[in-house]
């Protein structure tokens, strides 16, 4: 039987690898905020379901049926966030903690219908594509993050990290949200970036640029090396 705790374990699995973490017990206690000895358990008990493979450095990895719950789980949580948008009108900051939340409770039926209403291939609130994608993927389609912008150039916001809730409220604050545009006035000695949005002169440091994904507002992207 797939509990809600086992699906939760085996998405942030999912998800872990496509932000190129490492996938340690210490990644899943990170991620889920559980206690090493909980993580140690539940990997314990998919790895006798199947679900995962532990290696013998540690690293944990979805087996294909793990990888099969995990990722639908990601395209329902995806689904739900873009109703909460496109039809109840949230706002885009606050929809990944309620889709974490609904996201078990949704029928293969509730689902189809989501998928006919909202049709395929339209990224989240968050920026982000329904196939989590790593983070060369990214650079391969002409992303880069906004903590390698070139000053004086001018960006879109394409995807953010989506699960940090202050984060999400930090930058929509400081006019950083999907599409915005972003003119890199220039950096800090501290590697601190003083940036021109919607919301004016603002400043973001280091931590936060870089759980935003950018492209060149010409289409071409333009990293600092």
């Amino acid at each position: 039987m797939i509990t809600v705790s086992k699906e939760d374990y085996l998405k942030a699995i999912l998800e872990a690898e496509s932000e190129g973490e490492p996938v340690i017990s210490a990644t899943l206690a990170h991620w889920l905020k559980v206690s090493p000895p909980a993580v140690t358990m539940a990997v314990r008990r998919l790895k006798k379901d199947g679900l995962v493979r532990v290696n013998a450095d540690g690293r944990v990895s979805l087996t294909s049926a793990g990888r099969k719950i995990a990722r639908k789980l990601t395209v329902r949580h995806h689904l739900i966030e873009r109703m909460l948008v496109e039809i109840f009108g949230m706002e885009w900051y606050k929809v990944h903690d309620e889709a974490e939340r609904l996201e078990h409770a949704v029928s293969p039926d509730f689902e189809s219908r989501l998928l006919a209403k909202l049709g395929r291939g339209v990224a989240c609130p968050h920026g982000n594509l329904t196939e989590l994608e790593s983070p060369a993927s990214r650079r391969r389609r002409g992303l880069l993050l906004l903590a390698q912008a070139e000053p004086g150039k001018n960006f879109e916001v394409s995807g953010i990290y989506e699960r940090d809730r202050h984060l999400l409220e930090f930058l929509e604050q400081r006019g950083i949200r999907p599409g915005a545009k972003v003119h890199v006035a220039h950096r800090n000695y501290d590697q601190t970036l003083t940036l021109t949005t919607g919301a004016g002169r603002v400043a973001l440091g280091v931590s936060a640029a870089e759980k935003v994904w950018v492209k060149a507002a010409n289409g071409k992207s333009s990293a600092k090396n």
